[in-house]
């Protein structure tokens, strides 16, 4: 008799873990509006690791955005990959270990992040641009 217990409370847990789990996907998008789009920051340094994955795509850069600051890691945060393959970029556009110059709107919070408007290769000028508000914006034309 102990054992059919334990199994009903086994299923019913699956089943409430089944179910709370069917509602994440709902949560895990977010507006923009953790950025501080009126404000423009530019940070240099190297590239430690792109995560290009949906929903969105992520370059952490190891660097500083003023002189004498001591050297952080960084998250750039951007559209999809999808989005960014429509406006030129490619998977292996960005790599591990690329010297960058990125200009970005930072996170309102004071974390060390924000979205990526503009980064620039050092050793070959090449730039890539994108713009998470317009690339996330409901197309209802």
């Amino acid at each position: 008799m102990n054992a059919i217990k334990a199994y009903k409370r086994s299923l019913l847990k699956v089943f409430v873990l089944a179910s709370f789990m069917a509602t994440l996907p709902s949560f895990a998008h977010h507006s923009t509006t953790m950025f501080d789009h009126a404000k423009s920051v530019v940070l240099n340094g190297v590239v430690k690791e792109v995560q290009w994955t949906n929903p969105h795509v992520g370059i952490f850069v190891t660097g500083t955005t003023q002189a004498n600051e001591e050297s952080a890691l960084w998250l750039m945060e951007m559209t999809s990959p999808g989005n960014l393959v429509r406006d030129g970029w490619k998977r292996t556009s960005i790599k591990a270990g690329d010297k960058v110059e990125v200009s970005f709107s930072p996170l309102r919070n004071g974390s060390k992040g924000g979205a990526l408007k503009k980064i620039t290769l050092i050793d070959t000028g090449e730039s890539f641009t994108t713009n998470i508000r317009s690339a996330e914006r409901a197309n209802l034309d």
